[in-house]
């Protein structure tokens, strides 16, 4: 008797056309999927393997259904993994340490990466930064790791970069004071001439203190 759940790969080969489908449509985070039947003609599968695959993403919090209205783009940054994954992992001894140290060797990457690259340290949202410190007297926190992930060009490392953010519970949602400034303007000039060791030095200098509150 032939089995009628759909293959892993036939499951995969949905899941990456719906992908594809959802940048080509140009589809943002809230916006509506078209519905079960007409991605099953679109992208030329079974109706059942559609729904399947709808479920499971659904499951992982990056979709979601609403009833009588339809099937709609969740934020990934917001998915319910998050939650249910950290109540288990966050239950390991030594987790937040590794968490934290994991988010920050995406961090560092992101610096170095940036130093290495003239084009990337003659991007105009360093100056930016800078200039809003000056003028308002704080920034937030998580624009700075922000752009500097982004800056990078990794945008899986970005997807999972805000990820270990919420895992690690530090606090970037805060803005920065006087002192930060000053440490984050040095490892920016830093960064801007291509001092990699001190532009990693002064990072460090800034998350040890950050994570310390």
């Amino acid at each position: 008797m032939q089995n009628s759940k759909p293959s892993s790969k036939m499951f995969l080969d949905i899941v990456g056309k719906l992908k594809t489908l959802i940048n080509e449509e140009g589809i943002k985070t809230g916006g509506k999927l078209p519905s079960e039947r007409e991605l099953a003609e679109r992208l030329q599968a079974g109706r059942s393997t559609v729904r399947e695959a709808l479920r499971s993403l659904e499951l992982l919090g990056l979709i979601e259904t609403r009833r009588g209205e339809g099937t709609f783009l969740a934020d990934f940054k917001k998915h319910q993994m998050v939650e249910v994954l950290s109540a288990f992992i966050m239950q390991q001894p030594g987790s937040l340490h590794d968490v934290k140290k994991t988010r920050r060797i995406h961090e560092t990457a992101a610096l170095s990466a940036i130093c290495r690259e003239e084009k990337l340290r003659r991007m105009p949202v360093w100056e930016g930064l800078l200039l809003k410190m000056n003028e308002t007297g704080a920034v937030l926190r998580e624009d700075v790791i922000r752009e500097i992930i982004v800056a990078a060009g990794n945008r899986l490392s970005l997807k999972i970069w805000f990820l270990l953010k919420q895992y690690s519970m530090v606090p970037f949602g805060e803005m920065t004071d006087f002192e930060e400034n000053r440490i984050i303007g040095t490892m920016l000039r830093s960064l801007q001439e291509g001092f990699e060791a001190e532009t990693i030095e002064s990072y460090e200098q800034w998350i040890e203190r950050v994570e310390g509150e």
